[in-house]
């Protein structure tokens, strides 16, 4: 399989390269914007997968990038949750308009497949009842989740126009290895690390907000199920499917890993959802019980890495 990856060098894509690299038969393309995002797959001399440097932008040539592979993955984000709604207009230039000029690249170029990691975190907004499962409706809260909504939307347009295949994965809350662990997204990840370097820990609102926390090893052996299945549906939620606390998180760290952890709880945020946690019954219906490990088992393994990644 001809498989190419587009902003590929994050955390998501790094772990899907792994895997994918597991299968000889797999010729694998990765790109993002600067080459040496790529060291974390560069070190691992992979022999079927080739990385590439490119702007990712609106006017980027994504019908050289495209041509010849059978799959497209849409990793490309210029925005996260916490920090979108700042300049919204420009924020659909760089994700929407951009989504669209790829997916006419795909139809151009003959592409099998395209998968798009869209957001269970954010495209169902407040005003629903969790579990969320796929037909619950969708008013996101953040222009990030409208990004997601619309590109979802695309899809569809383009698969109705022109048979362009799809799947579109709206995943819940990922943590683990090669996620940054001082960045503004993975609560259980950056808390890990500032747990293990005895840092404060800033938690906005009282520790209440509920997520739906994935290991990534569960959640990439989830994503390549559905993109290799058959099942006729094209929307999959992929979550544990139920929700932890912020304060449950800071516990079992403390209880799993022996350590006390600081915590200067701030004024919660606007954008934070306050309970979010999705029914994955499609998937499980589809390819059978996802069996995701636990909270504590994904915190362990997390720290391990950190131990021998980052000294810690």
């Amino acid at each position: 399989m001809k498989i190419i990856l587009l902003g590929a060098a994050g955390f998501i894509g790094t772990n899907l390269v792994f895997e994918l690299a597991k299968d000889p038969a797999n010729q694998i393309t990765v790109v993002d914007r600067d080459i040496s995002y790529f060291q974390n797959i560069m070190d691992r001399h992979l022999q079927n997968v080739r990385p590439v440097e490119s702007a990712l932008a609106v006017d980027t040539d994504y019908e050289a990038l495209v041509r010849g592979h059978e799959v497209v993955y849409h990793l490309i984000s210029t925005t996260m949750p916490t920090n979108s709604n700042q300049a919204i207009s420009e924020e659909l230039k760089a994700n929407v308009i951009l989504s669209a000029n790829l997916f006419e690249a795909c139809v151009h170029q003959q592409v099998q497949k395209v998968v798009f990691l869209s957001s269970g975190g954010t495209v169902y907004g407040k005003e629903v009842q969790c579990p969320l499962n796929e037909k619950t409706p969708t008013n996101p809260i953040t222009s990030y989740g409208v990004q997601k909504v619309t590109i979802e939307k695309l899809l569809y347009l383009y698969n109705y126009m022109h048979g362009l295949d799809y799947r579109i994965i709206r995943l819940a809350n990922p943590y683990g290895p090669y996620q940054r662990p001082n960045g503004i997204l993975g609560a259980v990840t950056t808390f890990t690390y500032k747990a293990l370097k005895g840092e404060e820990i800033q938690v906005y609102g009282d520790g209440s907000v509920m997520r739906d926390f994935i290991y990534i090893d569960d959640a990439v052996r989830g994503i390549i199920k559905i993109v290799n299945g058959t099942d006729a549906h094209h929307t999959f939620n992929l979550g544990c499917g139920y929700g932890t606390s912020i304060k449950q998180v800071l516990d079992t760290i403390e209880q799993t890993l022996g350590v006390s952890v600081k915590v200067n709880y701030t004024e919660g945020r606007k954008v934070d959802v306050p309970v979010n946690y999705l029914d994955i019954k499609r998937y499980e219906t589809a390819y059978g019980a996802l069996n995701p490990i636990t909270l504590s088992e994904g915190i362990r393994r997390t720290a391990a890495f950190m131990r021998e990644y980052y000294g810690v």
